[in-house]
């Protein structure tokens, strides 16, 4: 990648901390962030848009980039199952001065801000405990108790890792962890 003198901003979170909602409100007041959208191997599903959920390439495809070094980063989360961030979205955010905004797994977090270095703010969002997690995840109505157990025990896992990151945001209550995370943002930014 040419120009390396952009900013972003990473987002990782256990699941049912409330990170998605966070990066919602964050791209609707601040301007200058805008969204990376993420490449991956599956099929869109009816209610997907490619390009704006997710770009759709398809395991031959997504193995094709690999190849040709077109990720910044890149997972098999499962058996064919890729999830990545294509170098073309970063330039892309960039070229219009705008700071490049991610959503994505501990993992992948981590593997961002040690790519881009002291131009990403990695940020982690923590809920106030695993078991106000566990109630939000049961709250949603929408995972077996299996689903349940397998997301607990990677959040404890993703919970270890926190201290990796540059910033934790505890999200106890939303408008306060937004306001919290908008002046973090805003002092990155400007420095």
């Amino acid at each position: 990648m040419g120009n390396k003198t952009g900013k972003c901003i990473i987002f990782s979170a256990p699941s049912g901390a409330g990170k998605t909602t966070i990066v919602h409100r964050l791209l609707n007041d601040l301007t200058t962030l805008e969204f990376s959208v993420s490449a991956c191997s599956r099929e869109a599903r009816p209610n997907e848009k490619n390009g704006v959920d997710y770009y759709f390439l398809g395991v031959e495809e997504f193995q094709k980039k690999i190849n040709e070094q077109a990720f910044v980063e890149w997972e098999e989360v499962y058996p064919n199952n890729f999830y990545g961030t294509l170098k073309s979205e970063i330039e892309r955010i960039w070229s219009h001065n705008k700071v490049v905004v991610f959503d994505v797994d501990a993992v992948g977090g981590l593997n961002l801000k040690h790519f881009f270095g002291s131009n990403a703010l990695a940020v982690f969002v923590q809920p106030p405990s695993i078991e106000v997690l566990e109630e939000r995840l049961r709250s949603r109505k929408t995972e077996t108790e299996e689903k349940i157990h397998m997301r607990i025990s990677k959040s404890n896992f993703e919970m270890d890792r926190a201290k990796e990151f540059d910033y934790i945001l505890v999200n106890n209550d939303l408008d306060h962890a937004v306001t919290e995370i908008k002046e973090r943002i805003t002092q990155f930014i400007e420095r």
